[in-house]
């Protein structure tokens, strides 16, 4: 057929297209990344996540010890710092495909390497990195103010704790936020605090809306809520829409371990992408 190969993966139901391009020769504009998660005129997604040696990017990866560097995109076109939900499925398809060999290795991304464990029931555990309080903010949905948890996950986050179900929150539009203290935007996370060790989640996502996870989003909400409750340090598991997931948040580190899906694979029309360039 003489197509762009492409992918189509999911973890916790946040789901994702994959580019394999490892010598770094796609063009990636917004405006095909836009169209590539477009659900009625694309494939539709919540990202693109450019499957690319680290190598082939010079000094954009310059200083990572990962062979493989996830380029990872938002939605709406826009080049993003890291994915927690979208390393999972990024490490899924080098191991399912012998691109690495190892269980045990290191990927490549905006926010820094993230070492990996792929395990045997196809979950994966993703070295996070430290999840730092920065202060404290506002977010009104639907004209109702909630405080927040400032925090920075390698991207930045707010966490409100919701007293009311957070299934009842109105999510379709953009929640406000402050945009004096996020001015690169912000990923938003409202959570119901189900006892010392578990939480229910949702999340609307920067340059996204509202998906059905977010790693990045799983471990900002733990953190926030071990915070709240005074201390750094605990495990919780997290119930999104899509799933759910297990965190660990310790001082200087987080780890996030769930399930990653590859569902299909294709070949993208070069004359349609062309047409988007």
């Amino acid at each position: 057929m003489g197509g762009i190969e492409f992918l189509k993966g999911h973890g916790t139901q946040n789901d994702f297209v994959l580019l394999p391009d490892p010598d770094g020769r796609l063009e990636l504009t917004e405006a095909r990344v836009a169209a590539l998660c477009d659900r009625q005129r694309g494939l539709g997604a919540d990202g693109v996540l450019r499957v690319v040696r680290s190598a082939a990017l010079g000094s954009e990866a310059e200083g990572s010890a990962g062979d493989w560097f996830m380029d990872y995109r938002n939605a709406d076109g826009s080049i993003a710092e890291m994915c927690g939900n979208g390393v999972r499925v990024f490490v899924r398809y080098l191991v399912d495909t012998g691109l690495v060999a190892e269980r045990d290795f290191v990927i490549g991304t905006r926010a820094g390497d993230r070492p990996v464990r792929m395990h045997a029931d196809g979950s994966v555990t993703v070295q996070m990195g430290p999840a730092t309080i920065t202060g404290t903010s506002v977010t009104v949905v639907a004209g109702k103010p909630f405080s927040g948890v400032a925090v920075n996950v390698g991207n930045p986050h707010l966490v409100s704790v919701v007293e009311d179900d957070v299934d009842e929150l109105d999510l379709r539009d953009q929640p406000d936020f402050d945009a004096d203290v996020f001015p690169e935007g912000v990923n938003l996370e409202f959570i119901n605090l189900l006892g010392e060790d578990a939480l229910k989640m949702r999340v609307h996502e920067r340059g996204v809306g509202e998906t059905r996870s977010c790693g990045t989003g799983t471990v900002a909400a733990v953190a926030a809520a071990l915070h709240l409750a005074g201390t750094d340090t605990g495990e919780a598991t997290v119930d999104i829409p899509g799933g759910r997931v297990v965190v660990e948040v310790r001082r200087g580190g987080s780890t996030l371990t769930g399930p990653a899906e590859i569902v299909a694979r294709g070949e993208l029309d070069e004359a349609w992408w062309a047409g988007l360039a």
